[in-house]
C-alpha cells in the first residue's frame, strides 16, 4: 500500500514546523499580513495545520462549506490567493518536497479558491 504525502513527508510534526514557516512568511508579506492583524495565530495555526494536514492526505478533514463560512467575512482577491499558493509551494520546496508532491498539495489548495476568493 502507498504511504500518502502526509506519510511520506513526516506526519503530523513535520506539517506543524511547515505551517509556522508558512505562516512567518506570510506575516512578513506586505499584502497578507495585514489579514491576520489582531487575531488570535495560535488558533489560525492550529487551524491550518489541520487543513495542510488534509491537503497532504492526512487524517483532518474540512468541508467546502466551513472553509467558505470561515472566509466568508474576508474580501480576498485572486492575487492574494496567488500570492498565498505561490508562498505555500515555495515553503513546502524549502522543507524537501519533491517537485511533484509541492505541485499536487498545492494543486489540493488551489482547488478550494471558490470558497475564498470574493468575486
Amino acid at each position: 500500500m502507498e504511504r500518502s504525502v502526509y506519510e511520506r513527508y513526516g506526519g503530523f510534526a513535520q506539517v506543524s514546523r511547515i505551517v509556522l514557516d508558512f505562516y512567518d512568511r506570510i506575516m512578513d508579506d506586505d499584502d497578507l499580513g495585514p489579514f491576520f492583524d489582531d487575531v488570535d495565530m495560535s488558533r489560525i495555526v492550529d487551524h491550518q495545520t489541520k487543513f495542510i494536514a488534509m491537503l497532504l492526505g492526512g487524517p483532518a478533514h474540512y468541508t467546502d462549506d466551513q472553509i467558505a463560512r470561515v472566509h466568508s467575512h474576508l474580501v480576498i482577491a485572486d492575487a492574494q490567493f496567488d500570492r498565498l499558493s505561490a508562498l505555500l509551494a515555495e515553503t513546502l520546496a524549502d522543507h524537501g518536497f519533491a517537485p511533484e508532491d509541492v505541485t499536487l498539495v498545492v494543486g489540493e489548495f488551489d482547488r478550494r479558491r471558490g470558497l475564498v476568493v470574493k468575486p
